[in-house]
């Protein structure tokens, strides 16, 4: 382990979102300095406090397997209000982050073409920066929401809730409550899956996901309209750890970097 991470985390640098410092880490190939495919992942929104900490903790890990087995120049890092990022929870500031981050490792690695990966929330957040983000070359989404319509039914409620599990943990956030709310109906994934085809899209989802239902994927992929849809039978909402999305997410990623170079 390397950095300031919390136990589960390595981390080996950062980068700045507006005035916030978000922690990052980066996995590149041994002995090939020259041009690579890039790649970054984005964790999902926290279970609870301990998740709210540890939010992407495995990532690096992750991230170590696709820099060395396919190449690619492979970053994870951690949106505000997780992990050892500054800030606090709202859905622009996390698609200000993923913004940044891209910028970030276009700075850092020059990559030959970039892709994204997201895991639930994370996923949701990839497919509305990428949709007008024409760097972007293509997405994989594990368990992603087609929209945020249930935390905008109880926008207090769900508040409260970010505050409890710490994703907002400053005293006074957010300073206008109004906007912070109507965030959650202005970023809809569905609408910008249909923006970001006809660019390659693989969406997974177990089957018996209940936090969010595959109807969920079906919706995205159906927008989308040439997506590759992966159900997975009798898995749960963390694809992530299912080694049977995660060779699927790795094919996916070589054929891209393939497709690249052909």
């Amino acid at each position: 382990m390397s950095g300031p991470g919390i136990t589960g985390h390595k981390v080996n640098g950062e980068f700045a979102s507006g005035t916030l410092k978000l922690a990052r880490y980066l996995a590149k190939p041994a002995g090939k300095p020259g041009p690579l495919p890039g790649v970054i992942i984005c964790h999902g929104f926290p279970i609870g406090p301990l998740d709210a900490r540890q939010s992407g903790g495995t990532f690096p890990e992750l991230m170590d397997r696709v820099a060395s087995e396919l190449g690619f120049a492979a970053m994870s890092f951690n949106f505000r209000g997780c992990g050892t990022s500054e800030g606090d929870f709202s859905l622009q500031g996390w698609v200000d982050d993923l913004r940044a981050a891209i910028d970030h490792l276009i700075a850092e690695a020059t990559p030959t073409g970039l892709w994204l990966v997201g895991t639930n929330t994370g996923g949701s957040i990839a497919t509305c920066v990428a949709a007008d983000d024409p760097r972007v070359r293509g997405a994989a989404l594990l368990s992603p929401r087609a929209d945020f319509d249930d935390w905008a039914a109880q926008p207090r409620r769900f508040l409260e809730h970010a505050r409890e599990i710490g994703a907002v943990r400053t005293p006074g956030f957010p300073r206008a409550f109004d906007e912070w709310a109507r965030e959650l109906r202005r970023f809809r994934p569905v609408d910008a899956a249909r923006r970001f085809a006809p660019r390659p899209m693989l969406e997974m989802h177990g089957d018996e996901d209940d936090s969010v239902p595959t109807a969920d994927a079906r919706q995205l992929a159906e927008a989308h309209g040439s997506a590759e849809l992966r159900l997975f039978n009798g898995a749960g909402h963390r694809l992530r750890h299912d080694p049977r999305a995660v060779a699927v997410l790795l094919g996916w990623l070589d054929r891209q970097r393939n497709t690249e170079t052909d």
